[in-house]
């Protein structure tokens, strides 16, 4: 059985950090993408970064380059997303999508590409 749980989510204040851990099991984690992906209220799910699982690439929405770096930690069957900087336009639920064997090529910011989903962990910056 297959489970993604993300973990780190909270309120913080403008310009502050944050780091999101997304923890994969029931998969050969070293063989497992992950990308995360974001929706605010009201708002489409937007992928936001995909981290391949050989570690060669990883995409980033425009809007977040520069702030936030993903990172993982096989050992562990986890990949990090620090943020950094982050503005009340970051503010939105949060999740982690395994994908086996996926590149990032392609249309990587797509809900398709993503085969397992998390349930979601928050994020709220305020002004």
């Amino acid at each position: 059985q297959v489970q993604v749980v993300e973990s780190g989510g909270g309120m913080v204040e403008t310009g502050g950090p944050l780091r999101l851990s997304c923890t994969v099991s029931g998969l050969t984690f070293a063989y497992v993408t992950v990308g995360w992906f974001r929706q605010a209220s009201g708002k489409e799910r937007e992928g936001v970064v995909c981290a391949n699982w050989s570690g060669d690439l990883t995409n980033y929405v425009d809007s977040v380059k520069g702030r936030f770096t993903s990172s993982r930690d096989n050992a562990k069957n986890t990949v990090y997303l620090q943020m950094n900087d982050l503005t009340p336009l970051d503010t939105a639920m949060y999740y982690c999508a395994a994908a086996p064997y996926y590149n990032c090529k392609g249309s990587w910011w797509s809900r398709r590409e993503y085969t397992y989903w998390g349930q979601g962990t928050q994020v709220t910056v305020s002004s």
